[in-house]
């Protein structure tokens, strides 16, 4: 994995770019390149790409990037692996091109020569890419068709830039950061920042599975070229047995591909089904043992899976490394997170993530799988099961009902609710029934449509009253009911979270994070076959009772210990409602009710004192809620209203 950045002045008369700024950019991301930096000017001195390597595949100076192709015609910079280089590279050779590397980046730039803006349907891989062609003065941009490679851009008064992450984009002085204000409201309920959209204003990223090209003229064309959508046409007819067969024989092929690499590679190991997994199917490869990964928690054991983690080391014989970590590592880390996300991913996970990276860099291991992705496109989430039976027995059912009546029975039940001291999701819930909102928003929302106005001032109330976030997830669900309108409701679900949760939050903590250490992490269930394949199996192979993930643990019961696949999941997590009320209370009052974000005409602080106040306090537990508020305290203070 690297880092890549760009600037193209199309407008200027004439050459305007100074080397100097494009190595400025570029090496603000230094910790996504440490091996190698590049740069190149082009286009008559009116742009310029910038390059920083971590060096995975042919460690020689050959891989040395920006990368011209077999002409002057065409240059490269190029974040990311692709797994099938090397039989694409046959056929290309056959097909006369001479190669001078080892490297997938070559693949790309001959790829491009011979088939256009049509490249990218034939690479496999985890990518974001930038190409300057010469000749049809153009420069292409592409993100991966799951968006496990972040890529971000900026356009304004004749001037197009690109970049890996948001502060290479903010180097460049005509870049002022700002907030966008509506993307802050959406950020609150999904704490993270729904594509295109980005916390600074004016910056975009590029959705998964996307190319964008821009031109002379500055004319901009966004096309999608894969899309997560079920297939149209069903599977041939298979029985549970040949599609468990599939299944394993699609995921121990991706795992086989992503140990591709000429450094050390390994696993972090939480202990759970879906690491788990990697580890096994690993080790039946490898003729030495797997390096795995694993963090702890010293002041919350009970988040711990330790023992889990050392039971799969000690089974398949790998060699194991553990972290553990305490509040006072969360405290010293905060500052970096805030430089490594650009704009805040609200998931306290990032904390035990980075410790656990850190763990494997130090070790010498530079590439890890992980294992994100299974949860999504096999339904294993507790919260998706129950969306799935409120929907089953319930809404499906309600939905029929005019919707006068549901909206009068929402008006009634709402207070009743409310006096009852019931869940704040269920007032959310019938709310949305009455208003005819879908059932289902995302697996991660924090500030609901009900809950969230408390929260903001009086001033942004009034800003965005009659907006929704509905608005920004909207599109995705309005875009599979008319592309697939047959798909069922589990479907739907997994759809909405390809688009959003696992692009913009999961992946996103999992790039910025592992590359905060020189890492590069990969992400074996998201292969695109094996998505593919688990977006056409039925609702019945994934969701059995009352646990998900049916046909993946029963594809991998020869291969895991029967208990392990069956257990109670409990997932990765951070002790953030410890963390707000022990020892650091005075060091978060002093970053979030004492932010200089309080300037601004954002946040009610009345109503985050109180919820300060309960928390602390024990009556009710308002981390997550306050986490968010805390990672956009400490981000607007950073990027904002701070030294950059």
């Amino acid at each position: 994995m690297c880092g890549i950045c760009g600037v193209w002045e199309y407008g200027a008369s004439e050459g305007r770019i100074e080397r100097a700024l494009v190595e400025r950019m570029r090496d603000v991301m230094t910790h996504r390149g440490p091996d190698d930096a590049g740069a190149h000017i082009f286009d008559e001195g009116r742009g310029g790409l910038g390059f920083r390597r971590l060096s995975i595949i042919d460690l020689s100076a050959a891989g040395h990037q920006p990368m011209r192709g077999c002409t002057d015609r065409v240059w490269l910079v190029f974040n990311g692996e692709i797994y099938n280089h090397a039989s694409l590279r046959a056929g290309l050779e056959q097909r006369g091109h001479v190669y001078a590397s080892h490297t997938d980046s070559e693949t790309i730039l001959h790829l491009y020569e011979e088939r256009g803006l049509d490249f990218v349907n034939e690479i496999e891989g985890d990518y974001a890419i930038a190409l300057w062609d010469a000749k049809r003065e153009q420069l292409v941009l592409a993100r991966d068709r799951l968006g496990v490679k972040p890529l971000y851009f900026y356009q304004r008064d004749g001037r197009f830039i690109f970049a890996s992450e948001i502060k290479a984009i903010l180097a460049h002085p005509a870049v002022t950061a700002e907030v966008d204000e509506e993307s802050l409201y959406h950020y609150l309920t999904f704490v993270t920042t729904p594509g295109p959209q980005t916390l600074f204003r004016d910056i975009q990223k590029l959705p998964a599975g996307h190319m964008l090209v821009v031109g002379r003229d500055g004319s901009t064309r966004i096309r999608q070229y894969w899309d997560a959508l079920p297939p149209a046409a069903a599977l041939p007819p298979r029985n549970d047995e040949e599609h468990k067969a599939e299944v394993l024989r699609l995921l121990r092929e991706s795992i086989s591909k992503r140990m591709m690499s000429d450094v050390p590679f390994g696993v972090f190991l939480s202990g759970g089904v879906d690491s788990s997994a990697n580890v096994a199917l690993m080790a039946e490869q490898m003729s030495r043992p797997v390096q795995t990964f694993t963090v702890g928690f010293k002041d919350a054991e009970y988040l711990n899976e330790l023992d889990s983690a050392r039971r799969i080391a000690n089974e398949f014989g790998t060699n194991h490394h553990e972290v553990i970590i305490s509040e006072k590592e969360m405290q010293e880390f905060l500052p970096a997170l805030v430089f490594h996300q650009d704009e805040p991913i609200a998931d306290p996970v990032c904390i035990p993530l980075y410790y656990v990276s850190k763990l494997a860099r130090d070790s010498g291991t530079i590439v890890v799988q992980v294992g994100e992705g299974a949860d999504e496109i096999f339904s294993g989430y507790a919260n998706y099961v129950t969306y799935l039976n409120i929907y089953e027995k319930f809404w499906r059912h309600a939905e029929k009902f005019p919707r006068s009546m549901r909206r009068a029975a929402s008006a009634l039940a709402r207070p009743a609710l409310e006096a009852t001291g019931s869940k704040r999701g269920a007032i959310e819930l019938i709310r949305r029934l009455g208003a005819n909102e879908p059932l289902f928003w995302g697996g991660a929302v924090v500030y609901d449509e009900t809950f969230k106005p408390r929260v903001l001032s009086p001033g942004m109330r009034k800003r965005w009253q009659g907006s929704s976030s509905l608005e920004a997830i909207n599109r995705h669900l309005e875009h599979i009911a008319h592309e697939r309108p047959e798909s069922d409701f589990l479907t739907r679900m997994t759809y909405l979270e390809l688009k959003l949760r696992l692009p913009e939050l999961l992946l996103m903590r999992v790039d910025k994070i592992t590359m905060a250490t020189s890492v590069e992490a990969r992400v074996p269930f998201l292969d695109h076959k094996l998505v593919e394949y688990a977006m056409a199996l039925p609702r019945s192979l994934k969701v059995e009772g009352a646990s998900g993930k049916h046909i993946l643990k029963r594809s991998l019961e020869d291969i895991l210990p029967h208990d392990l696949l069956y257990s109670r999941k409990r997932g990765f997590g951070a002790p953030i409602r410890e963390w707000f009320r022990n020892d650091l209370g005075p060091w978060f009052d002093a970053h979030l009710m004492n932010s200089k974000m309080r300037r601004r005409d954002f946040l009610d602080y009345s109503f985050v004192a109180r919820l300060l106040d309960e928390h602390r306090r024990g009556a009710r537990d308002w981390g997550a809620h306050l986490w968010v508020l805390l990672n956009l305290s400490l981000w607007y203070e950073r990027w904002i209203d701070g030294e950059r």
